[in-house]
C-alpha cells in the first residue's frame, strides 16, 4: 500500500525533505558501495534520526527517496518498525520477501515475533517462529515455548530456565510463567525460587510478579520488604514456617545486598532458629556471597554455617533450595582470600565447585581452581596419587586454551607459551568471494557513516555459519579496512586455523613502541590494554565518557596532561597522538604507584586507583588469587583478559618475558610501610 501522498499532504516540512534528499540520491544509482562520499549518506543519518525521533513523516519520505541507497533496506526497517505496533501482516511479508536473506529481515522478524506476542496472536506467532534464525532473544523464546505448550507439548523444563534466567520482568516470559503456573506445571516452589535469583540479582519486580503466582498478598509483601526489608523483619513473627518464612527468606537476603553484617546479626539473634533449615541455610549463603563480595573476612564463616544448616536440613528440603552457581563461585572466591589453613581453604573450594551445576563446572576459571584444590589436598603416598593425577588431568583439558586460565594450566604443567602455526595464506578468491558478500558491504558502509553499532548487528549476522577459512578471509577485509574491531572479533571465532596477528593486530606501531619506550613501558603491556580497552577503535566513547585510543575519562585527561606539562584543550582527547601520550603516561603513573604490579595497575586504569588499594588489603595472596577476587565482574575481566593479551604481544613483538605468571608479579597485599606512599591524586 503506497501510504506517500497522505504523508506528503500532512507534512510539508517531510516534501521538502524529499525534494533536497532526492536530488542527492539521484547520482547514487549504479555506483558501487565504497564509491559513495560521506556527503551522498546524508539521507541514511536523517533517517536515523528520524527513526530516533519517531518521526513518521520523515521516514516514509527517506524511504522513497533512498530507494536506489545500498542502505535502503535499514531505511525501510526504520520505517516499518517506527509503526509496527498498526502493521498488519501483509506488509510485512513484503517485507521479507523484498529484503529475504538479509540481517534487516530477521531483525523485523525479531520486533514481529514481540509485537505478535503482545497481540496474543499465536496462530501468526506460530508460523512465523521457525524463520528466525538468530533467535538469540529470551522473550521471544518465552512466548515460542508457551505456543508450544498451548499446542499441547510438555516444556515444563525448558520454560522453568527460561523463566528463571529472565534478566528482568518482560511479558514473555511472565506470561509464560503465569500460564504455566496456573496449568500446575509450575509449583510454588519454582515462583519462591524465582523471588530468590530476582532479589539475589536486584531484579525486585521480577521478584514481585514471582512471588504474586504464589498470593496477591506475598506479591504485595515482596514490595515492602524490597522497600525497606529492616523494618519488615521487625514486624514479622517468626513462627510461620510457610509463605511467612519464604518471604522473610527474600528480606534478609535483600538486606543483606545492602549489609550482609546486619543480616547476619538478624539470623543469629532471631531468624536461624525461626526459619526452616534449608531457608535459613539459604539466607546464610546469601549473606556469605555478599560479604564476599565486599571482600569481608566474615564470608567464610557464614559460607560455612550455610553449609552446616544445609546438611541438618532434611533430604527433600535441600532439593527444593539449591544456591546459584554465583552464589557458590563466591565461596570459591572468599576461600582464595582464606586467611587459614590450606586443608580448610581447599575443602571450601571442593564443597562449593561440587555443588555447582554441571555447565558451572564447565567453567575453565572453576576447572583451574578445582584442579589446584585438588592438589593442595593431595597427600604423599598412594591415597595422594589419585587426586594429583585428577588434578593434573583438570589441567590438561583446559591447557592451551587461549585465555587466562588456558595460560596458567599450561604453565603449570610445565609448558611455555608457544603461538600457533600460521594459516595458509588466503587466496585471491577466498578475499574476494569475503569483499563482494552484501551483509560485509552494508556493516562497512554503516560503520564508516558512522552507524557502528547498527554495522556490528550487520558484520555479526552476516558471519553465521562461515567456515574457518572463511572467517579469516571476513577477519582480513576488516583488517584491510582497518575496522579493528571487526577484525579481532571474527578472527577469535576459528576454531582449528588461528591467526594471530589478526586477533592480536599491532596498529600505529611505530607510534605505540616509541611512546612506550619513551617513558619505559612494555609495549605488550600497553598493546595488551589497548585491545581490551578500545579494539583499537580512535573514536570509541564508552558509556561513562572514556573517549579514544585508550579510552581515557576527560577528567583523567585533563590531570594527566597537567601532570606532564602538555597544554591541553578538551576536544583533542581524540587525537589518536594526544590520547596515546596521555594514555600512556597514565597507566605509567598508576603502574609506578603499584610497584609496578600489571595485575593491580589494569585494575586501576579500568575502576579507578583508589578500589584496587582497598581490595589488595587483606592476606597476601597470588596475583591470580587477588583477580579472580575483584568484585567488579567487567574489571575482573578486563584485568585477565589485559593480561593474557600481553603475553600474546610479547610473543609477537619478540619482547620478553612472555610468562604470564611473571606477568602477574609476586603475591598481593596491603602496601608496605616501607613503600613510598600512594599517590592520592591519581585520578
Amino acid at each position: 500500500m503506497n501510504v506517500l501522498p497522505l504523508h506528503m499532504m500532512l507534512c510539508t516540512r517531510a516534501s521538502r525533505w524529499l525534494r533536497r534528499a532526492a536530488l542527492t540520491l539521484a547520482v547514487l544509482s549504479g555506483l558501487p558501495m565504497a564509491s559513495l562520499a560521506q556527503s551522498e549518506h546524508q539521507v541514511v543519518l536523517d533517517a536515523r534520526e528520524a527513526f530516533r525521533k519517531k518521526d513518521k513523516a520523515q521516514l516514509v519520505a527517506a524511504t522513497v527517496a533512498a530507494r536506489q541507497h545500498p542502505l535502503a533496506p535499514w531505511i525501510e526497517y526504520w520505517e516499518l518498525s517506527n509503526r509496527l505496533g498498526a502493521a498488519q501482516t501483509d506488509e510485512i511479508e513484503a517485507f521479507y520477501a523484498r529484503w529475504s536473506g538479509t540481517y534487516v529481515e530477521d531483525r523485523l522478524r525479531n520486533d514481529w515475533l514481540l509485537e505478535l506476542g503482545r497481540r496474543r496472536d499465536w496462530a501468526n506467532f506460530s508460523r512465523n517462529y521457525p524463520r528466525f534464525r538468530m533467535n538469540d532473544d529470551r522473550e521471544v523464546t518465552c512466548y515460542a515455548l508457551l505456543t508450544q505448550h498451548l499446542a499441547g507439548q510438555d516444556v515444563r523444563e525448558s520454560a522453568r530456565n527460561a523463566w528463571l534466567a529472565q534478566r528482568d520482568l518482560d511479558d514473555g516470559c511472565n506470561l509464560l510463567a503465569s500460564t504455566l503456573f496456573a496449568a500446575g506445571q509450575l509449583t510454588e516452589n519454582d515462583a519462591w525460587q524465582e523471588a530468590r535469583i530476582s532479589i539475589e540479582n536486584n531484579r525486585p519486580r521480577a521478584a514481585r510478579a514471582a512471588a504474586g503466582f504464589v498470593s496477591p498478598e506475598a506479591g504485595n509483601a515482596v514490595a515492602a520488604l524490597v522497600e525497606n526489608p529492616a523494618r519488615y523483619l521487625a514486624r514479622k513473627p517468626g513462627n510461620d514456617n510457610g509463605q511467612g518464612a519464604e518471604l522473610a527468606t527474600l528480606a534478609l537476603l535483600r538486606l543483606a545486598g545492602n549489609d550482609p553484617q546486619a543480616a547476619a546479626a538478624q539470623l543469629k539473634e532471631r531468624w536461624q532458629s525461626a526459619l526452616p533449615k534449608h531457608l535459613a541455610a539459604l539466607a546464610w549463603a546469601g549473606t556469605a556471597k555478599q560479604a564476599a563480595l565486599k571482600l569481608m573476612p566474615e564470608a567464610v564463616p557464614y559460607y560455612q554455617r550455610a553449609w552446616a544448616l544445609y546438611r541438618e536440613a532434611p533430604t527433600i528440603k535441600r532439593d527444593l533450595a539449591p544456591w546459584s552457581d554465583d552464589t557458590l563461585g563466591w565461596q570459591v572466591r572468599s576461600a582464595l582470600r582464606f586467611d587459614g589453613s590450606d586443608e580448610e581453604r581447599w575443602a571450601l573450594v571442593n564443597s562449593a565447585l561440587q555443588a555447582m551445576s554441571a555447565d558451572g563446572q564447565k567453567d575453565p576459571a572453576w576447572v583451574y581452581w578445582r584442579a589446584r584444590a585438588r592438589q593442595g589436598a593431595a597427600k604423599d603416598g598412594p591415597d595422594g596419587e589419585p587426586d594429583r593425577l585428577a588434578a593434573r588431568q583438570m589441567l590438561e583439558s583446559i591447557s592451551g586454551q587461549m585465555h587466562f586460565y588456558g595460560k596458567l594450566a599450561h604453565e603449570d604443567l610445565g609448558g611455555t607459551v608457544a603461538l600457533p602455526p600460521k594459516p595458509a595464506a588466503l587466496s585471491a578468491a577466498e578475499r574476494d568471494s569475503a569483499r563482494r558478500n552484501p551483509g560485509f558491504e552494508r556493516a562497512l558502509l554503516l560503520i564508516s557513516i558512522g552507524l557502528r553499532n547498527e554495522g556490528v548487528r550487520e558484520w555479526n549476522f552476516t558471519l553465521r555459519g562461515l567456515s574457518d577459512r572463511e572467517l579469516l578471509a571476513a577477519a582480513q577485509l576488516a583488517c584491510d579496512r582497518e575496522v579493528w574491531d571487526r577484525c579481532i572479533n571474527t578472527s577469535d571465532r576459528t576454531r582449528q586455523e588461528v591467526d594471530m596477528a589478526q586477533r592480536f593486530p599491532t596498529p600505529f606501531r611505530q607510534e605505540v613502541m616509541a611512546q612506550a619506550r619513551e617513558i619505559g613501558l612494555d609495549p605488550a603491556y600497553v598493546y595488551g590494554l589497548i585491545r581490551q580497552e578500545s579494539r583499537f577503535i580512535m573514536d570509541a566513547r564508552s558509556h561513562v565518557g572514556a573517549s579514544g585510543l585508550m579510552q581515557i575519562m576527560p577528567a583523567t585527561a585533563r590531570w594527566t596532561a597537567k601532570k606532564i606539562g602538555i597544554d591541553y584543550k578538551a576536544d583533542m582527547i581524540t587525537d589518536r597522538g594526544v590520547n596515546l601520550k596521555l594514555g600512556t603516561a597514565y597507566l605509567k603513573l598508576v603502574l609506578d604507584d603499584f610497584g609496578g604490579s600489571q595485575a593491580l595497575a589494569a585494575a586501576a586504569y579500568n575502576a579507578g586507583p583508589g578500589r584496587p588499594r582497598r581490595w589488595r588489603d587483606g592476606p597476601l595472596m597470588e596475583p591470580a588469587a587477588w583477580a579472580e577476587n575483584i568484585p567488579f565482574a567487567e574489571t575482573r575481566d578486563y584485568v585477565k583478559k589485559v593480561l593474557s593479551n600481553s603475553v600474546y604481544y610479547s610473543a609477537l613483538l619478540g619482547s620478553k618475558p612472555t610468562s604470564l605468571k611473571a606477568r602477574l608479579g609476586p603475591q598481593i597485599g596491603p602496601r608496605d610501610s616501607h613503600a613510598p606512599a600512594s599517590d592520592k591524586e591519581l585520578p
